[in-house]
């Protein structure tokens, strides 16, 4: 089958398929290579109004890789991501608001996710999108040099208590499961491309607890600066894929009480954060 044609979606991430359909993001063999070229390029691919369905969508995802399994979910190939009172995850949920890359909390962070949208709100909750490639690009040289051997400290109730700032004994314990993990705040990846490791759920600086926010802050400014951030607005039936190792995201605000569901799988990773 030929090869897609696409549309940039701004100058900094994402880019638009404009010639697949459900049957297509199936049936094409060479889909899959032209998908992962577009995220290494772009780091996010949009599929509009695709209404692909989870077992196109599974089956496709599983051609990029090995997928993270959801066994609390009906089909644990796929998460259902929103604030029905019976989705087992969904206490969670408020921290997606925050810029962060999934599993900041894991030594190897998920690779790809996969995210279509079945019902969504009329006002808000659009996707925000920034590279951290580009991140680390835009610095100077001298911060180049400065951030080589800086480390740094993410931790789970650091994002969780965003949402929730009076936590109870039982949040702090249930964030307590969750042990401190230590990354660089640059990624040299396997590629040789390099990236910055930041996001809601980075705390301080190794061995300097009461320092580093400002540097931190700082740095998570600059890269999500309105001119280097894809906002996304949903409609029923849109496919988006991104590269989780080399951008951050959140969720816009919305109201949580208004009906929201999305269905993301996710492609495990391949490589730690080193």
């Amino acid at each position: 089958m030929p090869a897609v044609t696409t549309k940039k979606l701004s100058d900094k991430v994402g880019v638009e398929v404009l010639d697949v359909d459900a049957t297509r993001l199936v049936e094409d063999d060479d889909l899959p290579a032209a998908v992962l070229d577009l995220l290494e390029q772009h780091g996010v691919v949009l599929f509009r109004e695709l209404h692909a369905g989870d077992e196109a969508q599974v089956a496709f995802s599983r051609k990029l890789g090995e997928l993270v399994q959801f066994p609390n979910y009906p089909n644990p190939n796929v998460m259902e991501i929103s604030f029905d009172p019976d989705n087992p995850n969904a206490k969670y949920f408020p921290s997606n608001d925050y810029w962060h890359l999934d599993g900041f909390m894991d030594e190897v962070p998920a690779k790809y996710s996969i995210m279509s949208a079945h019902v969504v709100t009329p006002v808000g909750g659009e996707t925000a999108f920034a590279s951290t490639y580009a991140a680390y690009d835009d610095l100077s040289d001298t911060e180049k040099k400065e951030f080589e051997n800086i480390r740094v400290v993410h931790r789970m109730e650091r994002v969780q208590r965003l949402s929730y700032p009076d936590p109870t004994p039982e949040q702090l314990a249930d964030w307590a499961r969750w042990v401190d993990r230590e990354h660089p705040l640059v990624w040299t990846h396997e590629s040789g491309r390099k990236s910055l490791v930041f996001g809601a759920g980075a705390s301080h600086l190794v061995g300097a607890e009461d320092r580093g926010r400002e540097l931190l802050d700082d740095l998570e400014a600059r890269a999500t600066a309105p001119d280097r951030v894809l906002q996304h607005s949903w409609t029923v039936g849109d496919l988006v894929l991104w590269d989780n190792t080399g951008l951050v995201h959140r969720a816009c605000d919305f109201d949580h009480a208004q009906p929201r569901r999305m269905h993301r799988s996710t492609v495990l990773g391949t490589e730690s954060i080193k």
